[in-house]
This record gives C-alpha cells, sequence and structure tokens, in this order.
C-alpha cells in the first residue's frame, strides 16, 4: 500500500532536476564532518565508491533520494535493508585518525540534514516566492532523508526552528583534515571522471559547488569566495530558475522521473539496489 498523496505543488519541487545543480556541494557539507568524511575516504566497500565506480554510485544515490521521498513502506523497508547491510562494512579500525560507525544514528542524522538543507537552499533559488508554509510541510517531508536510514522520528527536530538550532550548533563540529580535505577538492573538481570529462567540466563544477556551498564551508576547506563571484552565481541561478519555469513537465522533472521508474523496477525485480 502507498503513503499518503504528496501534496502536488510539493512534488512539482521535489522533482525538479535542476535542483542537482546543488548536488555536488552538499556530498561536500555531509562530509566536512571527521567521521563522516573518514568513513568514505577509508571504506573498504569499493564497489559503492565514487571513484572506482561513479555511474553505480550516482546512482545508487539519486535512487535513494527518490525512494526516501517518494516510496512506499515496503520500498523504503527495502531500501533501509540494503543501505544497513553495506554500513556494516564501514567503521573504524585501529588504524583509523578518528573513531566513526556508518550505522551511527547521530552521524546519519547529519547526513540527513544536510539533504535537507541543500534541497531547501536549491528551492529557495528555483522558487523564490515559496511560502513558510510551503517550506514547512517540505521540511516535514524530508525527515524521510533519515528514518529511511536508521534515524528514529524523535531524532528529527520537530520544526524548522527547532531545526535551526541543530543547524547552528553542529556548523560548530565542520573539520577536515588533510585526507579528507584533498578528497573533497578533488571531488568538487570531478577528478573521478575521464580526464577529458574533468577537464571541461571540473572547472564548471568547482564553481557551482563553492556557489552552494554555506560560507562555514567554504571556510572549513579554505575555498575563496568573492564579491564578483556571488554576482556570477547569482546571475547563473536567475538564468537557471528562468529555464526551469519553461520548461516542459518531463524535461523538469528529468533526471528524477527516470531515476524513480528504474529504482522502483529494480526493486520489484529482487535487484540488488546498492
Amino acid at each position: 500500500m502507498r503513503e499518503k498523496e504528496i501534496e502536488p505543488e510539493l512534488t512539482k519541487m521535489l522533482m525538479n532536476g535542476m535542483a542537482l545543480l546543488g548536488a555536488g556541494a552538499n556530498v561536500i557539507m555531509q562530509l566536512s564532518r571527521l567521521p563522516v568524511g573518514h568513513g568514505v575516504v577509508e571504506s573498504r566497500v569499493e564497489d559503492g565508491s565514487l571513484f572506482h565506480h561513479p555511474v553505480k554510485r550516482t546512482r545508487t544515490t539519486l535512487g535513494y533520494i527518490m525512494i526516501a521521498l517518494f516510496g512506499t513502506d515496503r520500498e523504503r523497508l527495502i531500501l533501509r535493508s540494503e543501505v544497513n547491510s553495506q554500513h556494516r562494512h564501514v567503521q573504524s579500525d585501529s588504524e583509523s585518525p578518528v573513531p566513526y560507525d556508518a550505522s551511527d544514528p547521530e552521524l546519519q542524522l547529519w547526513v540527513a540534514a544536510c539533504m535537507f538543507r541543500g534541497l531547501e537552499d536549491a528551492i529557495k533559488i528555483l522558487y523564490r516566492s515559496t511560502s513558510p508554509e510551503t517550506l514547512d510541510l517540505l521540511y516535514r517531508h524530508c525527515s524521510r532523508f533519515a528514518t529511511t536510514l536508521q534515524v528514529p522520528i524523535s531524532m528529527w527536530p520537530a520544526t524548522r526552528e527547532s531545526f535551526e538550532s541543530y543547524w547552528a550548533a553542529s556548523i560548530s563540529l565542520l573539520a577536515v583534515d588533510e585526507a579528507t580535505r584533498a578528497y573533497l577538492l578533488q571531488f568538487a573538481s570531478l577528478k573521478f571522471l575521464p580526464v577529458p570529462m574533468h577537464r571541461v567540466l571540473g572547472g564548471l563544477h568547482l564553481f557551482v559547488t563553492k556557489g552552494f556551498l554555506p560560507p562555514a564551508f567554504r571556510d572549513t576547506l579554505g575555498l575563496s569566495w568573492t564579491s564578483g563571484d556571488q554576482r556570477r552565481f547569482q546571475l547563473m541561478m536567475s538564468t537557471a530558475a528562468l529555464v526551469n519555469r519553461l520548461l516542459p513537465r518531463v524535461l523538469r522533472e528529468f533526471p528524477w522521473n527516470i531515476v524513480l521508474w528504474d529504482t522502483r523496477r529494480r526493486l520489484g525485480r529482487g535487484r540488488s539496489f546498492v
């Protein structure tokens, strides 16, 4: 049985391919705490590595987002089980410089909080007249980012106001070291792609990623950002918002519509998701 239908206005905002413009920044936000960053950098689960299997990793990440937001109870249960099976292998050992455990609900809450913040930022750019009531609805629905992992609903801040308090406190925990900073800068420059692709697209991706990063994250990574950069970024995003309004629905929803269809097909056939 499917869960309660999502409000049409909310579906329109969530099924928006332009929101992926901030995806790179969101990954960096999640990994800007040492336990999460080292959990990814040191992970022995090679088949889920972005640098070894970029297409599979991207498909898995986008599929998780779609099922978390739109999946039935059964689909989310299957997804949670598969993710948990992978997370059991992501734990620090005696050689790790910081302790971490990918199954830690506190760390999972941080990852889910970053996912909401990134989505909220993208929606505010694409839909500038979004009402507080709609943002409240978005916030409540995005609790699924957390509860589709191992985070109980009681850990998700009850309101957007309480979320802001959680977020402000969490910013003080931002930290990178030599290993995680190198990884994140390589990611931001698309060094995981074939050489011709990252040479062509890497600079643009780095610029857009820096634009979407909140100042505290840029400062943590030591990334420069000038007033001129901000003006260029705002012009780029204004153009993206205009194009977004003009696109027909099927194109505006791409690639989310394909990702949701493909992920449901894989889950329905009992094929591995991760």
